[in-house]
């Protein structure tokens, strides 16, 4: 997705949730920049990285099938996949608290691009 005149592809690191065989989503502010971007598109890229045992990456591609405003579910879902136990209660207070309303942004996969570069 441009990011403006002159400039190249918005890229920002994103929680993301995927299950084989579905769609990967993201979650992100109802109406921030990633969201509009992304809406005006039609499309996004994940490129997803992971250092152990050794290096790999994929990176995914397609059109966005869907944008649904967030839900409570969604949101714990996603908290749970990325922070530890101890730390899921504070980061729900806080997200509910200072981060607004959510959009999910659902991606239908086309194109997957994956290497594993050996040992880090």
């Amino acid at each position: 997705m441009s990011a403006g005149d002159k400039r190249g592809p918005l890229t920002v690191p994103i929680w993301y949730q995927y299950r084989p065989g579905g769609d990967p989503w993201v979650l992100t502010g109802a109406g921030s920049r990633k969201h509009r971007l992304i809406e005006a598109q039609g499309e996004f890229t994940l490129m997803i990285e992971r250092v152990e045992p050794t290096v790999r990456y994929v990176a995914v591609d397609g059109p966005v099938t869907r944008i649904e405003s967030g839900t409570h579910d969604q949101l714990v879902e996603m908290t749970k996949r990325y922070l530890a136990p101890d730390k899921v209660d504070a980061y729900l207070d806080y997200a509910r608290r200072e981060l607004g309303e959510h959009v999910a942004i659902f991606l239908k996969p086309e194109h997957w691009l994956s290497a594993d570069l050996g040992a880090a």
